[in-house]
């Protein structure tokens, strides 16, 4: 055992110096000389200390986890997860994804699918969206499209308020420049002037 103990300190005291490229090479020749169960046991070491990168979320996550990261993606995008692996294709049509998909157009099936039937949700999408692009569109064309003669209504407030405009309009119209008499002949002045009428005796006369 002190053998072994010195021998170690001393491939360890070496290994310390080596470049990184003569370490791996090291651990190369070293895993090819180790029987399975040790390379096995390697392999759990490595898991347990080095952090797993990429790993499918499906594998890890609790299933309806999973299915409702799926859920919050478009058709299209879930016809692209279908195309990863055979769990994907699995989760990514099933009809608890595709129904409210379906529902939210108002496209429903004329019969109850068993419960061994997948897809059918799926399936019954596509078919819609065939038949969108197929059918014509159901309103008139440009030349039947007739659009009929319709007023504006003009409530009260709006004809009080027209109304209010034309009188200032009127109003504005009729005023005369301040240069310009207002009349020709004025008569005001006689039938306010009281200093030039007669008497009321000598009218009373006159009359």
């Amino acid at each position: 055992e002190s053998l072994v103990s010195q021998n170690t300190k001393l491939f360890f005291f070496q290994f310390d110096k080596w470049e990184d490229s003569q370490r791996q090479k090291i651990l190369v020749d070293l895993l090819e000389r180790c029987s399975l169960s040790q390379q096995k046991f390697c392999a759990k070491q490595l898991q347990d200390r080095v952090p797993i990168e990429a790993v499918d979320f499906t594998t890890r996550l609790p299933r309806v986890l999973s299915l409702f990261i799926f859920s919050l993606l478009d058709p299209q995008s879930l016809c692209r997860c279908a195309q990863v692996s055979w769990y994907w294709k699995y989760l990514s049509e099933l009809d608890q994804l595709w129904m409210p998909k379906c529902l939210c157009f108002g496209w429903y099936i004329n019969f109850s699918p068993t419960p061994f039937e997948q897809g059918v949700w799926k399936k019954h999408y596509i078919e819609m969206v065939k038949e969108l692009h197929i059918t014509r569109p159901k309103t008139p064309s440009k030349d039947e499209f007739v659009v009929p003669d319709v007023q504006p209504v003009r409530s009260s407030i709006q004809e009080a308020e027209l109304f209010v405009l034309r009188s200032r309009t009127n109003k504005e119209k009729k005023k005369l420049p301040p240069w310009r008499c207002p009349d020709k002949h004025p008569m005001d002045t006689i039938r306010f002037n009281y200093l030039n009428n007669c008497h009321p005796i000598e009218q009373a006369r006159l009359a």
